[in-house]
């Protein structure tokens, strides 16, 4: 089976072959091809899937290419991972929203929108070749925004294309590790859209464990979002949100919290990974340990600005392991060989949230097997929660919309739509500040 990686010179590529390499059931991926735009970052990245797969005369075989078409004929699946505008872009939608007071994350509030309305049209070119030169391929979508890049695919590919995340994974691991359960025993009752959902129970044998775990503060407080968000919070909802509703329900505490912080996360990775590229320019640098040492601290930092406004410390040591890419092969292995499982993923709504349509992409519960991934039914949301989910919507039509007319008023408004942009002056300074840093934002007109 033939896996075509789209961002393959990215930094987390590794841990995906690291995945493969464990898999050796009959039907497995015997070879990856690598596609990026950068030749040295793909060379780097081999350089340590080639250590990874040292002594291994299993391991998939591994072929790089900068040709996009060449990357996708005959692929059976395709992972997205790309990156428009590189970590420098990352770098600029911070800098740029925080110059107006407003959040600058990269798939939250002016971030997001900003990083969305240039990776659109990139991912819609994508799909337009997948479905040309690889019709029968699965689209598997890593890149962010995930649930508004993966709708934007789902017009061109349909249900072929499904994107992933591992914040819910990792969510559902921990309340269930902190109520002594099973992960793998236990029905996560998860909805929303990507990183914009909440948990709201978890089964195991038939029983909701999750009445018991928040009522109890001193449980609560033992694991990431309970100290994230406040035990007080928590029981307040009577649902554990996704880490990524801290921008929402402490915005002001997380903005105060980057604009004091001496990097942003994204001029952080971006001054990082660019040490770890730079290393590997050397031919006698060990390219393994270098991309694990770099890898470590990356993790370890993740949402420190957050963590640092709500006094929640560092991270677990179980949660710098990474997620996604074992969501990523359970998500294949089961669509290539029948095996049927039980994922969260983003796919078209299909009726399962009454407050949206059916086209709109949704993160829940999927029952997958060979012929892609089904929805489960799950109850409605309550009533804050759907106002949320639904103004979030409403703002990532209205990129998709930008993105396909070129309009920069369109832009304007899904600017001024987001409910952490608080002013329409401030949507039209944001686009003004971010068509002037990205050259890829230049069809606005």
């Amino acid at each position: 089976m033939r896996l075509t990686i789209l961002g393959g010179g990215g930094f987390r590529v590794p841990l995906v072959y690291g995945a493969l390499l464990g898999d050796r059931a009959e039907g497995r991926v015997t070879r990856v091809v690598l596609h990026d735009l950068d030749a040295g970052r793909l060379s780097a990245v081999a350089r340590v899937l080639a250590e990874q797969a040292a002594g291994d005369p299993g391991a998939p075989e591994v072929t790089v290419t900068t040709d996009l078409d060449e990357a996708l004929r005959g692929a059976d699946f395709v992972f997205s991972a790309i990156r428009v505008g590189g970590l420098e872009g990352r770098a600029a939608d911070e800098r740029v929203a925080l110059a107006e007071g407003v959040l600058g994350q990269e798939t939250v509030g002016a971030g997001g929108i900003a990083y969305g309305l240039r990776t659109v049209p990139v991912a819609v070119d994508i799909a337009r070749r997948v479905a040309r030169l690889a019709p029968d391929a699965w689209v598997i979508n890593f890149t962010n925004p995930a649930g508004l890049v993966t709708e934007a695919m789902s017009r061109h590919l349909g249900d072929r294309v499904i994107g992933i995340c591992d914040s819910p994974v990792g969510l559902g691991r921990r309340i269930a590790k902190v109520l002594g359960a099973n992960p793998r025993e236990a029905w996560i009752d998860y909805v929303g859209l990507n990183h914009l959902g909440w948990v709201r129970g978890l089964r195991v044998a038939g029983r909701d464990e999750l009445p018991r775990l928040l009522a109890d503060p001193a449980l609560l407080g033992s694991f990431e979002e309970g100290r994230l968000f406040g035990p007080q919070w928590l029981q307040s909802l009577g649902a554990v949100p996704n880490e990524y509703l801290h921008y929402y329900y402490f915005n002001r505490e997380t903005v105060d919290a980057y604009q004091r912080a001496e990097k942003t996360r994204g001029a952080f990775l971006r001054d990082q990974q660019a040490g770890f590229y730079e290393e590997m320019r050397r031919p006698d640098a060990g390219a393994l340990s270098a991309w694990e040492r770099t890898r470590a601290e990356r993790e370890a930092t993740y949402m420190a600005e957050n963590r640092d406004a709500a006094g929640a410390g560092e991270r677990e040591e179980d949660d710098l392991s990474g997620g996604y890419e074992k969501v990523a092969l359970a998500l294949m292995r089961a669509i290539a060989r029948d095996e049927r499982t039980t994922l969260i993923l983003n796919v078209r709504n299909r009726g399962t949230l009454g407050v949206l349509d059916a086209e709109a992409v949704i993160e829940v519960p999927c029952l997958v097997d060979a012929n892609g991934a089904h929805p489960v039914a799950v109850d409605p949301l309550p009533g804050h929660a759907a106002g949320l989910v639904c103004a979030v919507k409403a703002v990532e039509r209205e990129v998709l919309s930008a993105a396909e007319s070129g309009s920069r008023t369109t832009a304007v408004k899904a600017f001024a739509l987001h409910p952490l942009v608080d002013s329409v002056g401030v949507a039209r300074a944001l686009v003004d500040g971010y068509t002037a840093v990205h050259p890829g934002l230049a069809y606005l007109t």
